[in-house]
């Protein structure tokens, strides 16, 4: 940045986050989140004005464009209130509580996130984006700020009361002290099928309506679900959710990976932003979808997901990019639309108009504008049926049609690579990147494709050289060199999951050793010793209005559902009780939010699937290290068994830690250069199986 902007620039000029700097250059006189903007507005008797946002959010640009970059709302703002800007990505914990807020004042919430609040952080109103100007019913963001400097100078007494009031909910909301009276069983989980078979779309998939999120841990719910009851519906709502969602404009049909979610029915019209964890969510779905069924459809797509992840969302150093926004050059979604006098073109005639054909593409677009209603005039390129279907019906072999259409996609990918591409906000995050380590260590194995394992051990061992301290603790965010921001409770449970699911790929002990680690620091850290369950901060955070416990599974999983999983395994791993323990006193202490909102906690809820399904442990002993390759091992990466856990043991001296993490080992042996595997199954356990068909017999 050149001398004359950064002399311009607020004080978010000094901030690592690519949100905050995106806002540097604003008129706005901008503060971080810090002690200091809070004692300002002490000192001049002014209000707090929060706004929360993401680097990729479409409408945080929107109100930016219209409002903060414009003087005049600036100077209002300086002269009412003390701004502050707060990247929702890199301080979750601020996003929670405020989020919170917003949803219990109003029923609804989303970013921006604007909220007004005294200089001791009490809020007094809350809302999300406003335009600049009222209208059509709509209170503008000047007449607003008018409003609050009137109230905070007439009516501050009322306010203080109204903050107060407003506080104490949120204290009491938050404030878990149900330590279990609500049981969960089997019955929630038939429920929980129950209302996603009340909401499904047969025709679409999906459920409900408009706008459609992916939601990838509700589908493993039901993938689970099909698994334990052997229902099919359970597993077509999964499945045909999945296959109209890879045919849909929310999937890149050009330079693949997916965006958030979809602003209709059909899948077709997303917004564009890309985000990281929704390509690791999505990415296990379509494996475990692929385990579930065989069908290569599901396998092609993560791979797709994954080699897109690959090219465009990994760092040199082996962490993983955060998201890529959905605007370039002021315009949601002008990156990945095309014309169709661009495709003519581009390609020859026959290439042009068979792209047409298997894309569905038309003359003056083949969507209309979300706002307006108008045809855009320029087409996403979705799929109405597979290519096989496309095949018969054009008359022509698969494979070659297929081979058409990558060379086709790939002249398009080139071509789009030419233009103004969206930002790409590269902080690394260790949460997200715990996720991608899972997707990628599972496709691995699934797949067996040593790439994707490789990519998960560079991200492992990338965490553990920037983002790990000595002490074992972890670091929240890197970018440009910088690692900040003690970790949260989303950071230890998802590396905690990308750890054991690379564990369970490479068969390494020195994983199972690293996660085992990282959970007792997370329970020393987050767990609440009188009222169970975890905090979303460590003890030593900065202390807001409230310490907030999650539960909901909102777009990623929250990290009590996450932890609650995590501590199942490693003690069904390691046969350690300490961690059922744990896992017993996370249930109990949620039971009652996870019963009255089952749909709202599906991955918690994939736990209790574990905890009391038919679950299977599995120990290999080998004498040689190539034995943790052999197709005895890969029988259980091939088969989708979410119920079971791994271990390995072999004459190495490095195996010697697993007799001592899981000291039930240390009598499972092998003889001569045969592998023999142990397998467990509802707490009774069987011989030793040496051959493929003995191990599928007692899988049975």
């Amino acid at each position: 940045m050149n001398d004359e902007n950064r002399s311009s620039a607020n004080r978010l000029i000094n901030e690592k986050s690519p949100y905050l700097l995106q806002h540097a250059n604003n008129p706005v006189d901008w503060h971080p989140w810090c002690p200091e903007a809070f004692e300002k507005a002490k000192l001049e008797d002014k209000p707090v004005f929060l706004s929360i946002g993401y680097s990729t959010c479409h409408w945080c640009h929107v109100m930016e464009k219209e409002s903060f970059e414009d003087a005049e709302v600036a100077k209002l703002m300086n002269e009412t209130v003390v701004s502050i800007k707060v990247d929702r990505e890199e301080r979750p914990d601020i996003d929670n509580v405020y989020m919170t807020v917003c949803q219990m004042m109003t029923g609804h919430g989303g970013w921006p996130l604007s909220i007004v609040m005294t200089p001791d952080k009490k809020p007094f109103f809350s809302g999300t984006y406003f335009p600049k100007n009222s209208g059509y019913g709509r209170i503008g963001f000047t007449d607003l700020l008018r409003r609050i400097n009137e109230a905070w100078k007439s009516k501050r007494d009322e306010i203080e009361v109204n903050a107060s009031n407003i506080t104490g909910a949120l204290i009491e909301y938050s404030e878990d002290k149900d330590k279990g009276n609500s049981e969960l069983s089997a019955n929630d989980l038939d429920e929980t099928y129950k209302f996603f078979k009340n909401r499904f779309d047969s025709s679409t998939g999906g459920f409900g309506d408009s706008p459609k999120f992916p939601s990838p841990h509700n589908l493993m719910f039901l993938l689970r679900y099909w698994k334990r009851t052997g229902n099919s519906n359970a597993l077509n709502m999964a499945t045909m959710t999945l296959t109209k969602m890879r045919h849909g404009g929310i999937f890149d049909q050009i330079g693949k990976g997916f965006h958030r979610y979809s602003t209709d029915k059909f899948w077709l019209l997303p917004h564009f932003e890309k985000m990281l964890y929704d390509q690791a969510m999505l990415a296990i779905a379509y494996l475990e979808a692929f385990q579930a069924t065989g069908e290569k459809f599901y396998a092609n797509t993560a791979d797709d997901i994954l080699e897109y992840v690959l090219r465009d969302m990994t760092s040199h150093e082996g962490g993983f990019y955060s998201a890529e926004d959905a605007d370039s050059e002021g315009e949601e979604g002008k990156f990945y639309v095309w014309a169709a006098e661009e495709i003519f073109e581009l390609l020859d005639k026959p290439d042009a108009e068979l792209f047409f054909e298997v894309y569905n593409l038309k003359k003056d677009g083949n969507f209309n504008d979300e706002s307006t209603g108008n045809s855009s005039g320029t087409n996403i390129p979705h799929l109405k049926e597979d290519v096989s279907k496309l095949a018969m019906r054009l008359g022509t072999n698969e494979a070659k049609l297929e081979e058409r259409l990558v060379r086709i996609r790939q002249e398009l990918f080139n071509e789009r690579d030419k233009r103004i591409h969206p930002l790409k906000d590269d902080k690394m995050l260790t949460d997200w990147n715990g996720l991608m380590i899972a997707a990628m260590a599972i496709a691995g194995r699934v797949l067996d494709k040593s790439e994707y394992t490789a990519a998960a051990v560079k991200s492992v061992e990338f965490i553990q050289n920037n983002l790990t301290i000595s002490d074992n603790s972890l670091i929240h965010r890197y970018r440009e060199g910088e690692s900040e921001l003690n970790g949260f409770l989303d950071d230890y449970a998802f590396l905690i999951w990308g750890i054991l699911e690379l564990y369970t790929t490479t068969l390494e002990p020195k994983y199972l050793q690293q996660a085992l680690v990282l959970q007792n620091k997370q329970n020393q850290l987050f767990w609440d010793p009188e009222y169970h369950g975890f905090f979303m901060t460590p003890d030593d955070a900065e202390k807001l209005i409230v310490r907030n416990k999650e539960i909901y599974d909102g777009a990623i999983p929250s990290g009590n559902s996450v932890s609650f999983n995590n501590l199942l395994k490693l003690s069904k791993i390691t046969a350690d009780s300490n961690y059922q323990k744990y896992a017993d006193k996370l249930y109990k202490a949620f039971g009652g939010k996870v019963k009255n909102s089952p749909a709202g906690c599906t991955m918690f809820l994939n736990g209790l699937d574990f905890a009391s399904g038919d679950t299977i442990e599995v120990v290999i002993a080998g004498n040689k290290e190539e034995d943790k390759h052999s197709d005895l091992v890969k029988i259980f990466f091939k088969e989708y068994l979410p119920g079971s856990v791994i271990l390995f043991i072999g004459s190495d001296e490095k195996y010697k830690i697993i007799n001592e993490l899981a000291e039930f080992t240390k009598d499972h042996t092998t003889s001569g250069s045969e592998v023999s595997v142990y397998i467990c199954k509802n707490y009774e356990c069987s011989l030793p199986a040496k051959t493929i068909e003995e191990v599928m017999a007692r899988l049975k």
